[in-house]
């Protein structure tokens, strides 16, 4: 992830533009993240008072740091610095066409309370801050690079200035990315021929990373080089982007030249001591030289990712409808805040039922978004995105408030309905979600039985088995959603302490359609009374589906045939009928 990337999405989890610039180069100075927010917290005030620019402050941050001003009674390194940090403020100056106050660049005055309340309205930090964190970055990059090279050419002691190897390597990226599209736009203004990008990336690498370990996938990334170095001529630039992401910038002629590129360069690169790897290539070929930089990479970047996805080829050119999906993944990024805030966003109930009784036994919580002009925004439009950026994290939060109100409001009407929850990937990775759920079960005054919660199996099975035993010791009740659908399902059941298994609706399709599909399904069933684990299936819609799993002792059932999702009134009604 380069600076930029990592500063944007900072600002989109809502880190103002001080933490998020200084944030992105955290792991470069060698520190951990919230260190990192904290310092540039305590060196924002200005900012907070509309004065000058945070992302000057958490510049100058970074250049003193980087570049080590720090002996007060050093005044050759004083005058140094000094130096760089009016080449700084000079350039950024330039850039921002003379805004460097934050009342200036917002339109704003963020310490007045109608303004903020304004600034929050119109989503002005999303719409105006990155502007002044892109030209931040772009003249950071410069500088440190620049200052790289002054020092080599004067053969100084780079030991006092840089004090790990991490941060060494860190900068010689900067280095080689800067010399790299420095060499594009020449040859994009050189060439007479047409240009094409080609971005790749390895398929599931977080799992060959996770089967090998890190240094043997480190290894591969250092063989994918020296082989692109082998296939590339002198007026071929290419680069290591990031971890396993790498781009290529090439002149042609013909649309099958570049195809034949990909071809050679792939047969060379697909095996690694015996490890098959398999790549997805995007391609974009250049019609406007004067479109930026970024966006030619950017526009690469869409067509490698419709490639991971696409089962057919995996070599995709760019076609402007990924422009269309870039302009959607911005406009949920810029409006998700205002979603939530607005209470656009809003907590669906789809009820379970037993199929003996024929009552509602419980429900799961869904999120749905309803936009004052769009309408309504389904969940597989916006989950993927804000699951990537993080803003998840809020989503999940909100919707676990609302299911945590509705079972108390149940409860106040004498009725005891459970409510199901999704926890999503993004909460394995850190202890927080146990305090947030811990103090909404206390706020509302629930018992935890009540609150549910449902992880969908994956990959990572060590991730989900700490994480379920220690939701589990905090007392509740597991649910393992889209059983049947991932990895390793069987696998995951030994490891976590799940309750309740959730089979999966593709799953119970592809049972239906065979007597040995069918013959699975009753000892998944079976399997399941002998481990003590409850067995819901989802997405039942038929009554044929219906009557198989009565008929093979699955009694507890979610989907269409039932009732679909819907806003939490009806459920509430349907529930004070049923309990008449």
């Amino acid at each position: 992830m380069t600076h930029l990337e990592r500063a944007e999405q900072l600002l989109h989890q809502q880190y103002h533009c001080s933490q998020a610039l200084f944030g992105a180069f955290a792991d470069d100075l060698s520190l951990d993240i919230k260190t990192a927010f904290k310092i540039s917290t305590c060196f924002g005030g200005g900012m907070r008072q509309g004065g000058v620019c945070g992302c000057i402050t958490a510049s100058l941050l970074v250049l003193g740091m980087a570049l080590g001003f720090y002996d007060s009674q050093d005044r050759e390194l004083e005058v140094y610095g000094n130096q760089k940090t009016d080449e700084f403020i000079k350039r950024f100056t330039e850039a921002m066409d003379g805004k460097t106050n934050c009342r200036d660049i917002l339109g704003k005055d963020i310490s007045v309370p109608g303004d903020m309340a304004e600034i929050r309205k119109e989503g002005l930090i999303l719409k105006k801050c990155p502007q002044a964190i892109c030209a931040s970055i772009e003249i950071l990059e410069d500088m440190l690079s620049q200052f790289l090279k002054d020092k080599a050419q004067e053969s100084i002691n780079l030991d006092v200035v840089l004090e790990s190897a991490e941060f060494q390597s860190a900068m010689k990226r900067i280095s080689k990315l800067h010399r790299f599209r420095r060499n594009v736009n020449k040859l994009l203004f050189s060439s007479d021929k047409k240009i094409g990008f080609i971005q790749f990336d390895i398929r599931k690498f977080k799992i060959v990373n996770d089967l090998y370990g890190e240094r043997f996938g480190d290894e591969i990334l250092d063989f994918i080089l020296h082989k692109m170095g082998e296939t590339c001529h002198k007026e071929q630039y290419f680069v290591n982007l990031r971890s396993d992401v790498f781009l290529m910038v090439t002149e042609y002629e013909k649309e099958e030249e570049l195809l034949e590129f990909i071809r050679k360069l792939d047969s060379e690169i697909s095996s690694f001591k015996n490890v098959k790897l398999q790549m997805s290539y995007g391609v974009y070929t250049v019609e406007d030289k004067n479109v930026e930089l970024r966006q030619m990479e950017d526009r690469a970047a869409m067509a490698r990712k419709a490639a991971k996805n696409n089962i057919l080829s995996n070599i995709i050119f760019y076609k402007e409808q990924f422009k269309d999906n870039l302009y959607n993944r911005k406009f949920i990024e810029e409006n998700m805040q205002t979603a939530i805030a607005g209470e656009q966003i809003m907590m669906y109930l789809q009820p379970k039922y037993s199929i003996s009784k024929n009552e509602i036994i419980g429900a799961e919580a869904l999120v749905r978004w309803r936009h004052p002009e769009r309408g309504m925004i389904f969940p597989n439009e916006f989950i993927p995105i804000i699951e990537e950026n993080g803003y998840i994290k809020k989503v999940d939060y909100y919707i676990w408030e609302k299911a945590c109100r509705f079972i108390k409001r149940c409860m106040d009407a004498g009725i005891n309905c459970p409510i199901s929850v999704n926890v999503s990937r993004v909460h394995l990775k850190d202890d927080e979600c146990i305090q947030v759920l811990s103090d909404l079960i206390s706020d509302n005054g629930i018992p935890k039985e009540l609150l549910e919660l449902e992880i969908t199996e994956t990959a990572d099975n060590q991730q989900v088995s700490m994480k379920a035993l220690q939701l589990k010791d905090e007392g509740y009740t597991l649910l393992m959603d889209d059983f049947g659908s991932g990895y390793s399902s069987l696998n995951i059941l030994l490891e976590t302490p799940f309750d309740v298994i959730k089979l999966d609706k593709k799953f119970m399709e592809n049972m239906m359609v065979s007597g040995k599909g069918r013959l699975i399904l009753e000892q998944m069933v079976l399997m399941a009374e002998k481990l003590h684990l409850g067995i819901l299936a989802e997405g039942v819609e038929t009554k044929e589906q219906v009557e198989l799993l009565q008929n093979i002792g699955c009694d507890q059932v979610q989907g269409y045939y039932y009732a679909k999702p819907m806003p939490e009134e009806e459920v509430f009604a349907l529930l004070k009928e049923q309990n008449l």
